[in-house]
């Protein structure tokens, strides 16, 4: 009997994961579909939106300061804004710490001249579906999600710069 009882539970139990991972996978953000919008104020006091970003390319990219290859990859995206910026194209990085002092210090030694935003309750993150660091989202000049990056690796700035290159041409 009790071991019935145990067996139902652990079913029960399992089935709820599974229904849980199921659902979540059924929502998760994918290629094609429209950009979730938020708005958020960045560190220069200016709050930005993203559908008010229309008939531009702009690449969100979610990161933290513990994050080893975010800070590799923060200059890279700083070369892709000044090669970009011209033909409609802008990076947007989001930091996901719930503490950003750390996030602040790292950017204090780097110029960057896009916007930064701060995601202190993850719930921008939770809404991209952020699962790795970093996390680049490539939205076109419609609003549609066309590439998502998770990790970063040497080199990936090359496929971001032949994304981004596919998209300025689609104008």
């Amino acid at each position: 009997m009790i071991k019935t009882i145990l067996a139902k539970n652990f079913y029960r139990k399992l089935s709820l994961v599974l229904v849980l991972m199921l659902s979540a996978n059924a929502h998760a953000l994918t290629v094609g579909e429209k950009a979730p919008d938020f708005t958020l104020k960045s560190m220069a006091g200016k709050n930005l939106n993203l559908v008010e970003q229309r008939g531009n390319i702009i690449l969100i990219n979610f990161w933290a300061s513990w994050c080893a290859p975010c800070r590799t990859e923060m200059p890279e995206l700083q070369a892709l804004q000044e090669k970009y910026q011209d033909l409609g194209f802008s990076v947007w990085a989001i930091n996901v710490e719930q503490e950003n002092q750390a996030g602040r210090k790292f950017l204090a030694d780097l110029t960057l001249t896009f916007p930064i935003f701060f995601d202190a309750k993850n719930t921008l993150s939770a809404t991209y579906q952020v699962a790795a660091m970093p996390t680049s989202i490539i939205v076109d000049r419609n609003g549609i999600v066309r590439f998502i990056f998770r990790g970063y690796k040497s080199g990936y700035e090359k496929k971001y710069a032949k994304a981004i290159k596919q998209l300025i041409r689609e104008q």
